[in-house]
């Protein structure tokens, strides 16, 4: 178990009273670094000699990340390579290898869960706790939009059946942990919707250090960091700056890449996949970070926060409830590039406005030490429950 000095000698206490249990940690996959395995991280800091059980883990692509510690992938592990390269193929497979875990030794579970980790099944007196990322998105509130796009449609009506049968088992797992908490208000909502369960809300957090190495330079460009992938509408982004005509850096790599370089105008700058480092010399040098997903929570948007960048989010999803406008940030209410373009005017018109130091102030609200603090507290609620 860490210490945290924020806490008080009775928290200690209480926290050091965990240390007689027995405790896993589940999570879906560990395939490349994202916002999930940051919290992951956070969750592996509390239990640090707990093992991770996960569907399938890539050592290459996880890098560093979780490097030492005790990872038990599932039998899918076992699969060729060339198949576990194309996972998406095996999803009718999940939901069986998520239940094949045995984890009748453990007295806690916790599991961060995007989809498939909340599915484990444990033994009566095994107390779950499920962090949701999200429910599935693609069978629930993107059904018919994933059908309509991503499925050819000679597919569609076995993809139906798929989709049909993982909802199904999406809604029976979720029946399965003690306790739901979920990383926004608007998760909350969706997992009182599809789920028919309350949820508490447990922010996640990130602690950004900036070190001597990055430096400010005086050319900035608007910025937006994020996988290249369909819902992530990073096209909306694109297409409005190219109307604009201002400076954009697109940071990140996805199945949308070679697309979206071909409407890249001549002011935006695609660069792919960058370090941690590379990452925060980005953040450091952006106008405005622009997210225009409407996402669970958009941890990236802390990021530029805490190092005093505004953004321009989306007012759908988790981000807004981070965003502050005028203060932070500004919104816009529709995935539109007229509405995308106002916004950014909007920012434009007041730049010169926004207070660094106020900003970094809101972003201090969602840090790890904080994130950690509140996960022990439901943590020692559930396990004396």
């Amino acid at each position: 178990m860490t210490s945290h000095n924020c806490y008080t000698k009775r928290e200690k206490s209480q926290e050091a009273d965990m240390t007689d249990l027995k405790v896993a940690i589940v999570h879906d996959f560990l395939l490349y670094p994202g916002g999930a395995e940051r919290v992951l991280e956070d969750i592996v800091e509390i239990f640090p000699n707990a093992p991770i059980y996960t569907l399938l883990y890539d050592k290459n692509g996880m890098g560093k990340q979780f490097a030492g510690k005790d990872i038990r992938p599932s039998f899918l592990q076992k699969l060729p390579k060339w198949l576990k390269k194309r996972y998406r193929l095996l999803t009718p497979f999940f939901g069986t290898a998520i239940e094949s875990f045995d984890l009748r030794d453990f007295d806690l579970v916790i599991s961060s869960s995007g989809a498939w980790s909340k599915g484990i099944v444990t033994r009566l007196n095994t107390k779950h706790i499920a962090y949701i990322h999200s429910p599935m998105r693609y069978v629930w509130d993107e059904n018919e939009h994933y059908l309509k796009k991503a499925i050819g449609k000679k597919n569609r009506f076995c993809t139906r059946l798929l989709l049909s049968y993982l909802r199904i088992w999406d809604h029976q797992a979720a029946q399965r942990p003690d306790v739901l908490i979920a990383n926004s208000i608007y998760t909350q909502k969706r997992i009182e919707k599809y789920y028919r369960r309350d949820a508490k809300v447990v922010y996640p957090g990130i602690d950004l250090s900036v070190n001597d190495k990055i430096i400010e330079n005086e050319e900035k460009s608007f910025l937006i960091i994020s996988r290249l992938s369909k819902y992530k509408n990073v096209a909306l982004v694109i297409e409005a700056c190219n109307k604009l005509q201002l400076p954009l850096t697109v940071v990140g790599t996805g199945r949308e890449q070679i697309a979206l370089s071909k409407i890249a105008g001549k002011t935006i700058k695609m660069v792919g996949y960058v370090s941690e480092e590379e990452k925060l010399q980005y953040l450091m040098n952006a106008r405005a970070l622009l997210f225009p997903a409407e996402d669970d929570f958009g941890i990236v948007c802390v990021e530029a926060m805490q190092i005093g960048v505004p953004t321009i989010v989306l007012g759908r999803g988790g981000a807004r409830e981070t965003v502050l406008p005028g203060v932070t940030g500004e919104l816009f209410e529709a995935p539109t590039v007229e509405m995308l373009a106002d916004a950014i005017r909007r920012f434009l018109e007041k730049e010169n406005i926004y207070d660094k130091d106020a900003i970094k102030l809101e972003g201090q609200k969602y840090t790890s030490d904080k994130f950690k603090k509140k996960l022990i507290e439901e943590i020692i609620h559930t396990t004396k429950s």
